[in-house]
């Protein structure tokens, strides 16, 4: 087993580099999955807690985000100082035990506490696993492994349906279960302590992972403290706010869809939930993987043609063409055409994924990409997951007062949030070109 010690890594070792990436997609896997099964779960939820969409909101987005982004900024801090391995062990740890406690839950505030836990464990995974991968692959390739990386949302979102509808078609007429120690529990509890376990074999080959050195400290003229972070946001104050500004409207998009699809279907066009739970999760497994691994594709030939804003460009050309699909999706009223909509909105949801933290990874140097990554992560997921299911919620309890009306609160919101993450992207590529360009004469100084 590894000791976890920093091992010197060419970018020309491949095949090791790939193997990192693919264990750090299982851990971002498996963390999606303990954050997506939520959604399938909502109906029962609302029965056997008599909560309403809006409480189910705070569940999905703000129990999650609250501490997963307050804890983002000092476990960043760790993870560029210290051994990033060890860090996401303890995180595929906690958030994998907490998703279990959730299992526990007899009201809503235990399970919101539960999902509290869940996002301090999933705090430690990202900001660490980019950094990380940015000492294996040199700038030209590490689009593609981000995108191979974030391939994890969309696989773990969508095992998450399909686990959560084979486990609800299977308990679904069975009645409530008396287990050891715990005594009655819902089907729905149940699926919380099938999810949890899956963390086990993570953290077994999450140990088999070597530390890199950490390539750029020593030629530039940066350090990781506050300071060097404030002075580096303040010299590229345009370019980080049209990335994390784009990035934070179009996760607006993404955490309302990953929230309230599931129900929607099953409002809108009579799903059950192992329905919406099977055909869902193969369509986020499919189109979403796709989706990710085609915008990693797009900006690698981009960069290959000269573009310097590659990986920007790439985003944009994907929330641009997916927005007409996305916006249009919850309001088609015949099944079929709706589900053919939802698969090419997933895709193009999934396109830029990867791309705006591969963005930062490029223009940051090493000894602050992961506080730069945990201050992006904080301002998105923040607004994005913490209170952009919470608009459609808003909606339905106190706009329209109609649960069948989610169709259209969704559709909304996404409307709202599309076009202006279009024109942020548009503007930005300019001082994102320029960014690259300083930040590589400071670190070749």
């Amino acid at each position: 087993m590894s000791t976890g010690q920093p091992q010197d890594q060419s970018f020309t070792n491949s095949l090791y580099a790939w193997y990192v990436v693919f264990v750090l997609t299982l851990a971002y896997t498996c963390s999606f999955i303990d954050r997506q099964i939520l959604s399938l779960l909502i109906e029962p939820i609302r029965r056997d807690l008599q909560i309403n969409d809006t409480g189910i909101a705070l569940l999905g987005g703000l129990a999650f985000s609250i501490l997963y982004t307050t804890l983002g900024m000092p476990l960043a801090r760790w993870a560029d100082r210290a051994n990033r391995r060890n860090l996401m062990m303890m995180g595929v740890g906690v958030w994998s035990a907490m998703t279990a406690a959730g299992g526990l839950a007899r009201g809503f505030w235990p399970l919101f506490g539960a999902r509290v836990g869940v996002g301090v464990g999933e705090a430690a995974l990202s900001p660490a696993a980019f950094s990380l991968m940015a000492d294996y692959f040199s700038p030209q390739n590490l689009a593609r492994a981000a995108g191979a990386y974030s391939t994890g949302v969309y696989f773990g979102a969508g095992l998450a349906l399909l686990i959560g509808g084979g486990v609800i078609q299977m308990v679904a007429h069975a009645p409530i279960q008396v287990l050891p120690f715990i005594g009655e529990v819902y089907a729905w509890q149940l699926t919380f302590f099938v999810v949890g376990a899956l963390g086990i074999p993570v953290l077994f080959l999450m140990a088999t992972i070597r530390e890199p050195l950490r390539r750029g400290v020593t030629s530039t003229r940066l350090t990781s403290g506050t300071g060097a972070l404030k002075l580096f946001f303040k010299l590229h104050s345009r370019t980080l706010t049209c990335i994390i500004g784009s990035g934070t409207l179009f996760g607006i998009a993404v955490g309302s869809y990953f929230v309230w699809v599931p129900s929607m279907m099953i409002r809108t066009h009579g799903w059950d939930a192992p329905r919406a739970g099977f055909t869902i999760g193969a369509i986020m497994l499919l189109f979403g993987t796709a989706g990710v691994f085609s915008g990693g594709w797009v900006a690698n030939k981009l960069a290959q043609k000269g573009h310097s804003d590659a990986i920007l460009r790439a985003a944009l050309y994907g929330i641009a063409i997916g927005a007409v699909f996305i916006i249009a999706t919850p309001l088609i009223n015949d099944e079929t055409w709706a589900t053919i909509f939802l698969a090419i909105s997933i895709f193009f949801l999934a396109f830029p994924q990867a791309l705006p933290s591969a963005a930062l990874q490029v223009m940051t140097p090493n000894p602050l990409r992961a506080q730069t990554t945990a201050i992006y992560f904080f301002i998105g997921n923040l607004i994005a997951n913490g209170f952009g299911p919470m608009v459609p919620a808003l909606m339905n309890d106190y706009l329209f007062h109609d649960p069948m009306a989610l169709r259209y609160s969704l559709a909304i919101t996404v409307t709202i949030a599309l076009p202006l993450a279009v024109f942020l992207l548009c503007f930005g590529l300019k001082p994102y070109r320029e960014t690259i360009e300083r930040v590589s004469v400071l670190t070749a100084g």
